[in-house]
């Protein structure tokens, strides 16, 4: 077998130097979409916030998330990865310091929504732009820390809260929401000077660019017949555009990843978004400060899970992983539903069960949707997944308040066993095995079929 120029390359200082650029916006997402968990105790009480108001500024970020992923997506493929791939940034740092001036509900509610809506370009932008550089060795487990970093991402926020809350009160919001811009700096200074996608330029018939850069990442000078041969290769066999992930085999791709992505997505931004607030209901601190000192904790567990998670996409499969996932993160909500008030140290050990577990398989939602697609829809595919799960996770995150306090916490986390028994069933019927395949391969138009539960 001939080797692939870019899934079969060596891992090198360029690929290295992208994985941590490209880790810097899920970390940014993370701590964005985070933060007002922490913020919401504080600025529901300067701004007077009704209950009502305080699930809309919880879920607008996911509104403008919704329509970042969908716009921006396309708008990707169309025009590159690398101009992109630092526009959304200057978005994310000016909308968090904004948040400084803010002295009224529906500002607050505006500044979410744009930061929303440029984490929402990131997903597709920084994941599509990994994919097609990363060798296929590596692919799976680099994609997948992308969602460890946003996990990364979720726990310094709350460590940051933690800490103005403990010093300075719940008057520190602001602070906590303008922190933000701080590490969107630094990720745009490390995103400077990054390659295009080379996948990208030959579908753009830019096959002389592509070239180019690549001998500048491989370190040695790529010959014409190697990059005709790559040419070839990526060749897409038919011109596809955004209406092509509507129908046939994309538009059940489309509808997987967007629904199982969806199901991890509703508990999980339940948690980080409403962590406190869940946790005191709980019985868990009995202040802000303890209950975000609890939420620490329970962020740590879905990053720890996502460690192993990385290892077993590569060594067990994709679709083991993401069925084991959902099984066990049901059974593990299940005794907090049917004893919500038990001691604090019971409480904590499921939650972090779910928190683990969920953490092992969240790392597929970056992975699946940039390997099922090929370059010429890669991006609007990853931001049209995105969009359908986050339609799901605005409901959840809006109405969990609401449940919390119209049910009780017994009957909301049932409900969010419930949708993670849902993730299940959709993965066992339409989840594909996509390990150790070439890129160019298992995205393309005929479905592989689905592997055995041991992902042979």
């Amino acid at each position: 077998m001939t080797a692939h120029l870019l899934d079969d390359s060596p891992l090198t200082g360029h690929h290295k130097r992208l994985i941590t650029a490209c880790s810097g916006g899920p970390f940014l997402d993370g701590f964005l979409l985070t933060i007002i968990g922490v913020a919401l105790t504080g600025a529901g009480e300067d701004l007077a916030l009704s209950a009502s108001m305080v699930g809309v500024v919880g879920a607008v970020s996911l509104i403008g998330l919704f329509v970042g992923s969908l716009v921006f997506g396309p708008v990707t493929d169309r025009i590159g990865r690398r101009v992109m791939y630092t526009a959304d940034l200057v978005a994310l740092i000016v909308g968090s310091v904004l948040c400084l001036w803010v002295d009224a509900g529906w500002q607050l509610i505006v500044l979410r929504f744009v930061i929303g809506a440029a984490v929402g370009a990131d997903y597709p932008i920084a994941t599509a732009l990994l994919t097609e550089w990363m060798p296929r060795k590596y692919r799976g487990a680099m994609i997948g820390l992308l969602s460890a970093v946003w996990l990364i991402g979720a726990v310094v926020a709350y460590l940051v809260g933690y800490v103005l809350t403990s010093v300075y009160g719940n008057g520190s919001w602001r602070w906590m929401l303008a922190s933000g811009a701080v590490f969107g700096v630094i990720i745009l200074l490390l995103r400077l000077g990054t390659h295009e996608s080379p996948r990208w330029l030959i579908a753009k018939g830019r096959v002389e660019e592509a070239r180019t850069a690549v001998s500048q990442v491989l370190g040695r000078e790529v010959t014409t017949a190697e990059i005709s041969a790559l040419a070839v290769a990526e060749e897409p066999k038919r011109k596809a555009g955004f209406t092509t992930l509507l129908r046939g085999v994309y538009l059940r791709r489309v509808l997987f990843c967007g629904l199982f992505w969806m199901c991890f997505a509703i508990p999980q931004f339940a948690l980080f978004t409403y962590g406190p607030i869940i946790l005191s209901h709980l019985g868990f601190g009995d202040d802000t400060a303890g209950a975000t000192l609890g939420q620490i904790i329970l962020n740590l567990g879905f990053l720890i899970g996502s460690f192993p998670g990385m290892r077993w996409v590569e060594s067990r499969g994709r679709r083991p992983l993401i069925l084991g996932s959902f099984f066990l993160g049901a059974l593990a909500l299940i005794p907090l539903g049917v004893w919500p008030h038990a001691p604090a140290l019971f409480i904590m050990v499921f939650f972090m069960l779910f928190a683990m577990i969920n953490g092992a398989g969240n790392i597929l939602v970056f992975i699946y949707p940039n390997e099922l697609f090929p370059t010429q829809l890669r991006a609007s595919a990853v931001g049209l997944a995105t969009a359908v799960s986050r339609i799901g996770a605005v409901i959840g995150v809006y109405l969990v308040p609401v449940a919390l306090d119209g049910i009780g916490t017994g009957p909301t986390m049932l409900i969010g066993a419930g949708i993670t028994a849902l993730g299940f069933v959709i993965s066992f019927f339409w989840a594909e095995e996509t390990r150790d395949r070439p890129l160019a391969g298992v995205s393309a138009s005929r479905p592989a079929a689905p592997a055995t539960l041991t992902g042979s």
